[in-house]
Protein backbone atom coordinates (compact mmCIF):
# COMPACT_ATOMS: atom_id res chain seq x y z
CA UNK A 1 0.00 0.00 0.00
CA UNK A 2 2.95 2.32 0.55
CA UNK A 3 3.67 2.19 -3.18
CA UNK A 4 0.04 3.04 -3.94
CA UNK A 5 0.24 6.12 -1.69
CA UNK A 6 3.48 7.19 -3.37
CA UNK A 7 1.91 6.82 -6.81
CA UNK A 8 -1.19 8.70 -5.75
CA UNK A 9 0.84 11.60 -4.35
CA UNK A 10 2.77 11.81 -7.63
CA UNK A 11 -0.46 11.72 -9.66
CA UNK A 12 -2.10 14.38 -7.52
CA UNK A 13 1.00 16.56 -7.81
CA UNK A 14 0.83 16.37 -11.60
CA UNK A 15 -2.89 17.04 -11.71
CA UNK A 16 -2.50 20.11 -9.51
CA UNK A 17 -5.42 21.57 -7.63
CA UNK A 18 -6.33 21.08 -4.03
CA UNK A 19 -7.50 17.83 -2.52
CA UNK A 20 -8.99 17.25 0.89
CA UNK A 21 -6.93 14.98 3.10
CA UNK A 22 -7.40 13.05 6.33
CA UNK A 23 -6.03 15.55 8.80
CA UNK A 24 -8.29 15.45 11.86
CA UNK A 25 -9.98 12.98 14.15
CA UNK A 26 -13.68 13.10 14.97
CA UNK A 27 -13.08 15.49 17.87
CA UNK A 28 -11.05 17.83 15.63
CA UNK A 29 -7.67 16.75 17.02
CA UNK A 30 -5.06 17.08 14.26
CA UNK A 31 -3.54 13.89 12.94
CA UNK A 32 -0.32 13.81 10.97
CA UNK A 33 0.36 11.66 7.97
CA UNK A 34 3.34 9.38 7.56
CA UNK A 35 4.89 10.96 4.47
CA UNK A 36 3.44 14.44 4.67
CA UNK A 37 1.75 16.77 7.13
CA UNK A 38 -1.61 15.14 6.39
CA UNK A 39 -2.51 11.68 5.14
CA UNK A 40 -4.28 10.89 1.89
CA UNK A 41 -6.65 8.73 3.95
CA UNK A 42 -6.66 7.50 7.54
CA UNK A 43 -4.63 4.41 6.64
CA UNK A 44 -1.91 6.83 5.46
CA UNK A 45 -1.64 8.51 8.87
CA UNK A 46 -0.38 7.56 12.30
CA UNK A 47 -3.89 6.39 13.27
CA UNK A 48 -3.20 2.65 12.61
CA UNK A 49 -0.12 2.90 14.85
CA UNK A 50 -2.12 4.63 17.57
CA UNK A 51 -4.77 1.90 17.40
CA UNK A 52 -2.16 -0.84 17.83
CA UNK A 53 -0.39 1.00 20.66
CA UNK A 54 -3.70 1.35 22.51
CA UNK A 55 -4.94 -2.21 21.90
CA UNK A 56 -1.66 -3.86 22.87
CA UNK A 57 -0.97 -1.41 25.72
CA UNK A 58 2.55 -0.90 24.42
CA UNK A 59 5.05 1.03 26.54
CA UNK A 60 4.96 4.82 26.52
CA UNK A 61 8.26 4.96 24.62
CA UNK A 62 6.64 3.14 21.69
CA UNK A 63 3.49 5.21 22.00
CA UNK A 64 5.46 8.37 21.28
CA UNK A 65 6.29 7.03 17.81
CA UNK A 66 2.96 5.84 16.34
CA UNK A 67 4.26 6.55 12.83
CA UNK A 68 6.98 3.92 13.24
CA UNK A 69 4.41 1.47 14.59
CA UNK A 70 2.10 2.28 11.65
CA UNK A 71 4.84 1.54 9.09
CA UNK A 72 5.76 -1.76 10.77
CA UNK A 73 2.09 -2.63 11.02
CA UNK A 74 1.45 -1.84 7.35
CA UNK A 75 4.21 -4.21 6.24
CA UNK A 76 3.12 -6.88 8.74
CA UNK A 77 -0.63 -6.86 8.22
CA UNK A 78 -0.20 -6.40 4.49
CA UNK A 79 1.57 -9.74 4.36
CA UNK A 80 -0.92 -11.40 6.71
CA UNK A 81 -3.90 -10.22 4.69
CA UNK A 82 -2.13 -11.39 1.53
CA UNK A 83 -2.09 -14.88 3.01
CA UNK A 84 -5.82 -14.58 3.61
CA UNK A 85 -6.24 -14.16 -0.15
CA UNK A 86 -4.31 -17.40 -0.68
CA UNK A 87 -6.71 -19.23 1.66
CA UNK A 88 -9.75 -17.74 -0.09
CA UNK A 89 -8.32 -18.60 -3.51
CA UNK A 90 -7.97 -22.25 -2.48
CA UNK A 91 -11.68 -22.34 -1.67
CA UNK A 92 -13.15 -20.02 -4.31
CA UNK A 93 -12.45 -19.13 -7.93
CA UNK A 94 -11.57 -15.62 -9.06
CA UNK A 95 -13.06 -13.04 -9.03
CA UNK A 96 -15.10 -14.21 -6.01
CA UNK A 97 -11.97 -14.66 -3.85
CA UNK A 98 -10.76 -11.14 -4.59
CA UNK A 99 -14.23 -9.62 -4.17
CA UNK A 100 -14.62 -11.16 -0.71
CA UNK A 101 -11.04 -10.28 0.17
CA UNK A 102 -11.55 -6.63 -0.85
CA UNK A 103 -14.92 -6.44 0.86
CA UNK A 104 -13.46 -7.64 4.15
CA UNK A 105 -10.58 -5.17 3.91
CA UNK A 106 -12.95 -2.26 3.30
CA UNK A 107 -15.36 -3.41 6.04
CA UNK A 108 -12.50 -3.52 8.54
CA UNK A 109 -11.21 -0.12 7.42
CA UNK A 110 -14.59 1.61 7.47
CA UNK A 111 -15.61 0.17 10.84
CA UNK A 112 -12.41 -0.11 12.89
CA UNK A 113 -11.04 3.37 12.18
CA UNK A 114 -14.07 5.13 13.71
CA UNK A 115 -14.42 2.57 16.52
CA UNK A 116 -10.78 2.21 17.56
CA UNK A 117 -9.06 5.15 15.89
CA UNK A 118 -11.48 7.94 16.77
CA UNK A 119 -11.80 9.00 13.12
CA UNK A 120 -15.08 10.42 11.87
CA UNK A 121 -17.52 7.84 10.50
CA UNK A 122 -16.90 7.10 6.80
CA UNK A 123 -19.95 9.07 5.61
CA UNK A 124 -18.27 12.18 7.06
CA UNK A 125 -14.94 11.59 5.32
CA UNK A 126 -14.21 14.02 2.49
CA UNK A 127 -14.92 12.39 -0.91
CA UNK A 128 -11.21 12.44 -1.82
CA UNK A 129 -10.29 10.62 1.40
CA UNK A 130 -12.92 7.94 0.81
CA UNK A 131 -11.88 7.58 -2.84
CA UNK A 132 -8.23 7.24 -1.79
CA UNK A 133 -9.13 4.53 0.71
CA UNK A 134 -11.12 2.57 -1.86
CA UNK A 135 -8.46 3.09 -4.55
CA UNK A 136 -5.48 2.04 -2.47
CA UNK A 137 -7.31 -1.02 -1.13
CA UNK A 138 -8.35 -1.96 -4.69
CA UNK A 139 -4.71 -1.65 -5.80
CA UNK A 140 -3.68 -3.87 -2.90
CA UNK A 141 -6.34 -6.49 -3.72
CA UNK A 142 -5.23 -6.57 -7.38
CA UNK A 143 -1.57 -6.85 -6.37
CA UNK A 144 -2.34 -9.66 -3.91
CA UNK A 145 -4.39 -11.53 -6.52
CA UNK A 146 -1.70 -11.10 -9.20
CA UNK A 147 1.03 -12.24 -6.81
CA UNK A 148 -1.04 -15.23 -5.73
CA UNK A 149 -1.66 -16.20 -9.37
CA UNK A 150 2.02 -15.78 -10.26
CA UNK A 151 3.12 -18.01 -7.39
CA UNK A 152 0.70 -20.85 -8.26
Amino acid sequence: MSLAYYAERRLRGRLGGSFEVADALADGEPVRGLASRSGLDYDDTVVPGQIVVNILHLPAAVGRNPGDVAIALRWGYGSAFGLAHVVLRHRLPEPAASAIFGGVLMAVTLSMFPILGRTPPPWQWPPEVLATSVGTHAAYVLAAAATDDALR
